[in-house]
């Protein structure tokens, strides 16, 4: 029996085909986000009350920092609450979130 390849279909997972640009997540050319922070676990802290360590640059770097140290790692990303006045909430504007771009 011969094996049959899978292809995706449709839009990258978590981005909608109908989302206006503005609603999309910002992402650079290697597909990581920018605005994500990633920081392995301080020493002596625990995942109950977790405490920044030192911060990595990238998504791969903290992966294999925290594979090789067997060390969980956490991101960071802030928000900020605006008011969404566009003509999708109607007549009564809603409180959204939006995310922090870093500087």
């Amino acid at each position: 029996m011969a094996s049959k390849a899978i292809t995706p279909v449709g839009p990258p997972a978590g981005i909608s085909p109908n989302a206006p640009a503005a609603r999309r997540k910002r992402r650079s050319m290697n597909g990581e986000d920018l605005n994500v922070r990633y920081f392995l676990l301080k020493s002596g802290s625990s995942l109950d009350k977790p405490e920044r360590g030192e911060e990595v640059n990238s998504v791969k770097q903290v992966l294999v920092r925290s594979f090789k140290t067997n060390q969980p790692f956490l991101t960071l990303m802030a928000w900020t609450a605006v008011e969404d006045t566009s003509e999708e909430s109607g007549d009564s504007p809603m409180i959204v979130k939006r995310v922090v771009a870093r500087s």
